[in-house]
């Protein structure tokens, strides 16, 4: 599931999920674009136009979304609420399973909607920023509110990406890699919840003397563990300071070869010689290993917030999700969160600038969030509580690392593609101990010396 999405979105990076699930996990049966209104053909302000506040918003106005895993319930009862806000708006909706590809030739000729919900096969935020087609919203975010008159940004669980210093995007979905468990499993076990490295260790020892293999992983997909598990130990012994992870999208000298990583991929080692990992684990894919731990063959494994929802149709009526961004902090540590997104952007062309504007205020808000949690089964880009919700139990608990000061949520980031494969190809080879943490480094440093190459 997440392969179309890590392979053709910034990972950099959201979420959650096909389980929380994300578009590239089964888009839903196309949807007829819904026309309330034809585009208008107003002249376009210049761009960066004065925040939509005290604004008269009327005229023309479209909006693109994608239709996938999230279904587009919750589209339709924002867009209606925002409509009755704005009755003088002509509101037209451009939606579904194929919209990507349906509106491609309108961006290619000039001629986008106002907004744009980038997600799902067929969209690329990263070309279309390279393209020059979305709007340059640094200045306006720094100061934007919310439709509650709260400051836009601190509501925020990721900021909006940075590209070179300057905005184009907002997160709108947010999901988090990290490890899940079965509480139900543990509590029967007596077993401990990791929370920091040292924990993970004591608690793997004794699920192993139990006859359960503490962790599995799709050897097929690396990244999984990749993200899950090694991206997060990078940051914790990088003195919580993520910057690293943007080093190495960047492929500066020495982001894959120094300390932080070093020592990183020594604890990988230790679970690989200590005999935590299932030896199931090489050559299967996600779902394969994703039915091992839901069959309790293995106690923990390393996946994305989608995974409860990507699987319910194969849970065990007794099984639990349980959720911990990362176990490789030191005791007392924080938790590091590594995040994947899918964002919400105006189009730089947009005929509506201040209806635009005005729809990415009203959106991101605590009660848009919590009926995100409701309809979707995933989380939305808002510090909100969703205990009082009926958000399922694993997203709950994700919120609540979210919204904790203990919690470092990195930023988003996206490896070059040939940088992504190597660090998979460099860590199936460390866990199979055909070389060694050293020679990962040494893999890696000429990967992203070819990349800075070609730059």
């Amino acid at each position: 599931m997440r392969k179309a999405l890590t392979k053709s979105a910034a990972l950099g990076m959201a979420s959650l999920l096909c389980a929380l699930s994300l578009a590239g996990c089964g888009a839903a049966p196309a949807a007829k674009p819904a026309d309330t209104a034809k585009p208008g053909e107003a002249a376009k302000p210049a761009d960066g136009a004065k925040p939509a506040d005290g604004a008269k918003i009327t005229g023309d106005f479209e909006i693109q979304y994608f239709v996938g895993g999230y279904g587009d319930g919750w589209w339709k009862e924002v867009i209606g609420e925002f409509q009755k806000k704005y009755p003088d708006l002509k509101i037209k909706q451009s939606a579904g399973s194929q919209i990507n590809d349906q509106m491609k030739p309108r961006w290619i000729q000039g001629n986008p909607p106002d907004v744009v919900y980038i997600d799902g096969a067929g969209s690329n935020e990263t070309q279309m920023v390279k393209d020059d087609q979305l709007m340059d919203i640094s200045d306006w975010v720094k100061s934007a509110k919310n439709a509650d008159g709260d400051k836009l940004t601190d509501q925020l669980i990721a900021p909006p990406q940075d590209y070179n210093g300057k905005n184009y995007t907002i997160p709108l979905v947010f999901g988090s890699w990290g490890t899940f468990y079965d509480e139900t499993l543990f509590k029967k076990n007596g077993w401990t919840v990791p929370t920091d490295w040292d924990s993970f260790l004591a608690t793997s020892e004794k699920i192993k003397a139990s006859g359960i293999s503490p962790y599995i992983h799709t050897g097929k997909y690396p990244y999984y563990i990749v993200g899950g598990l090694l991206n997060s130990g990078f940051v914790s012994e990088n003195g919580d300071n993520p910057q690293i992870l943007k080093d190495q999208e960047a492929a500066k000298e020495k982001a894959f070869k120094n300390d932080a990583v070093a020592k990183t991929l020594q604890k990988l080692v230790v679970m690989r010689d200590k005999g935590y990992f299932d030896n199931a684990s090489f050559g299967i894919n996600h779902t394969d290993s994703q039915m091992l731990f839901l069959q309790r063959k293995d106690a923990m494994i390393p996946n994305g917030l989608w995974l409860e929802n990507e699987m319910k149709k194969d849970v065990p009526a007794d099984f639990k999700f349980g959720f911990i961004p990362s176990v490789m902090q030191k005791p007392g540590g924080k938790s590091i969160a590594i995040p994947y997104t899918s964002n919400i952007a105006i189009a730089k062309k947009a005929k509506n600038p201040e209806a635009a504007k005005a729809f990415v205020q009203f959106i991101f808000t605590k009660k848009a969030a919590t009926r995100w949690a409701e309809l979707t089964g995933a989380i939305m880009n808002v510090k909100a509580d969703l205990e009082a919700t009926t958000a399922s139990g694993v997203v709950k608990t994700a919120m609540k690392y979210f919204n904790s000061s203990n919690t470092i949520v990195a930023p988003v980031f996206k490896l070059n593609a040939d940088l992504e494969q190597a660090e998979s190809d460099a860590t199936i080879a460390l866990l199979q101990k055909k070389i060694t943490p050293d020679e990962w480094m040494e893999r890696m440093e000429k990967a992203a010396a070819k990349v800075r190459g070609s730059k």
